[in-house]
């Protein structure tokens, strides 16, 4: 392959510019991480009043130390449910992400029960289900830390209970699949909740604090009148003895979380999935770090999207397909990691000529077995009297045939713009993509606020030209307005990640580490085999 020679100067005030932006954003995000964080270290002495670890303690103790962990929906709910963005708590009152245990690659959920004892927020329940799809389509052993309050009756929402028997359905596919999912019970599993032990292959308990029942006391003294203890209603000891719920009883946290990874490893889940070995690799030539000063959080600022792919594949070489046709279309050949992969990124709108390349391309990756990563950053496809001539809604149809149907993993990032159904022809949320992160800067919506605000302009003014009406000026200024920023909000990358419009907020810096990562786990999950059966386990 060739190694691509980068003129990019890292001593160019564009390029000062350009990373200031960036890391301006990354503190952004970072910020937000943090309130969450916060907001759940406020009950540190709650939890060590009770002899308990912290929600984000427990997930440390049971992973592997040293080993990567990829966060997966770590904005969920922001400016959802508290739409003020200066008070806004992300993370869905849960951590979430796929992550090493005694070697084995699991996908790992957690309910932070420092925020709200971890009762339910609106989007709390789609990344839970979510979790469970990424975690039977990749083979990933599902590992749930079980301490909520449940659903908050005071926002009750009908759809969140309608939409909840979804998480119970999905551990029943997981576990028929031949996929183990193992519930560690730190505190309460109550109501609804109590099904997700009650679903699960393996349930582990901690002593005087791990609960189970379809009711807490305080509903069952309002539908019966029966007065009973929490611990001889739904204690773990009485779970492991006389209602068989439990199979490992802890007596602490610690001690669950030892439980669940020797579990694992006794699992030998490893076992059925055959190590390949893959080719000696190089660092990219350029530093990843670079990617910061590189692209311009301004989408209308173009850039060579070969810089950015210089800078995170193997020796910074690739081979560049039919570079001198559909120029702004961008398809290339290269590898991360030893795992050779196809990538399509975006040099500038698409053309009928740039949709016929990616199609050709995409297909050509799908027949080698190739997984086609997709940097998007494209105002979508071109439209005018010329483009519509040369048939641009049959070849953009024959790009998004290609996107759908192709049968190789799809690896999403969105960089930049990533508008309309240009957004759909680089394998969008609606195509879904094995794996999609965003960048901080991106931005994403059905158009520009600038471009929606202009088409309502036109629309106004030719509406008012038929009725032999004055347009009114400062009433279209005050439209313009409303719509830039109405677009505008709802294109931003957190906003659009609390809404779980993709897995999550990365650092451009880390591209390299999470491609890497995602691609491993796209290898493993399609080379493991599992014993899959009629029927989810069932607990006898």
């Amino acid at each position: 392959m060739s190694v691509f020679a980068s003129r990019l100067s890292a001593t160019t005030e564009e390029f000062s510019t350009n990373r200031g932006d960036m890391l301006a954003l990354m503190d952004e995000y970072l910020e937000l991480k943090r309130r969450a964080e916060a907001h759940s270290e406020k009950r540190r002495a709650r939890f060590e009043e009770r002899g308990q670890l912290t929600p984000r303690e427990r997930l440390l103790r049971l992973l592997d130390p040293g080993m990567p962990f990829l966060e997966l929906y770590g904005l969920a709910n922001f400016m959802v449910q508290d739409e003020d963005r200066e008070t806004s708590v992300p993370g869905a009152s849960s951590l979430a992400g796929i992550g090493f245990i005694s070697s084995v690659r699991c996908l790992i959920y957690a309910n932070d029960s420092g925020i709200n004892a971890g009762a339910s927020t609106f989007m709390s329940g789609p990344k839970l289900r979510n979790c469970l799809d990424l975690a039977r389509r990749h083979k990933l052993p599902f590992i749930h830390l079980v301490e909520s309050a449940g659903a908050n009756l005071m926002q009750y929402r009908v759809e969140q209970w309608a939409n909840g028997g979804g998480n119970f359905y999905r551990l029943a596919l997981l576990s028929a699949a031949g996929i183990p999912s193992i519930t560690v019970l730190h505190g309460p599993a109550t109501a609804g909740g109590a099904y997700i032990p009650g679903m699960s292959d393996y349930v582990i308990s901690v002593r005087g604090r791990g609960r189970a029942s379809l009711g807490g006391a305080a509903l069952v003294q309002a539908a019966t009148g029966e007065i009973s203890d929490e611990e001889e209603l739904a204690g773990t000891d009485m779970h492991a003895s006389v209602s068989g719920l439990v199979e490992y009883t802890a007596e602490d946290d610690s001690h669950a979380l030892l439980i669940a990874r020797s579990l694992v490893k006794k699992l030998d889940w490893n076992k059925n999935c055959p190590k390949l070995d893959l080719q000696p690799f190089q660092e990219p030539r350029y530093e990843p770090d670079e990617i910061a000063g590189l692209v311009p959080i301004d989408y209308k600022k173009p850039y060579d999207v070969r810089e950015l792919v210089a800078r995170f594949v193997d020796g910074s070489e690739f081979e560049d397909f039919k570079p001198r046709y559909g120029i702004s279309t961008v398809c290339l050949q290269g590898s991360i990691y030893a795992n050779a992969c196809g990538i399509i990124g975006n040099n500038g709108p698409f053309d009928p000529a740039g949709a016929t390349k990616a199609a050709q391309f995409m297909q050509l990756c799908d027949q080698a077995d190739m997984p086609v990563i997709f940097l998007s950053n494209t105002t979508g496809y071109l439209v005018g009297k010329v483009y519509e001539h040369e048939g641009m809604i049959k070849h953009g149809a024959k790009m998004i045939q290609a996107v759908s149907n192709i049968r190789v993993p799809k690896i999403t990032l969105y960089v930049g713009a990533s508008f309309g159904a240009g957004n759909y022809g680089m394998a969008g949320m609606g195509y879904d993509p094995d794996f999609l992160f965003t960048w901080p800067n991106a931005t994403t919506g059905v158009m520009g606020g600038e471009q929606a605000a202009m088409t309502m302009d036109l629309v106004a003014r030719r509406s008012a030209e038929r009725r032999g009406n004055d347009v009114d000026e400062p009433a279209l200024e005050a439209q313009k307005q409303r719509i830039i920023e109405h677009f505008r909000n709802q294109a931003d990358a957190f906003y659009t990640s609390g809404r779980m419009l993709d897995q999550g907020v990365i650092d451009p810096r880390d591209t390299r580490r999470v491609l890497g990562f995602a691609l491993e786990t796209c290898r493993e999950g399609r080379n493991r085999q599992v014993n899959p059966n009629s029927f989810g386990i069932a607990r006898l």
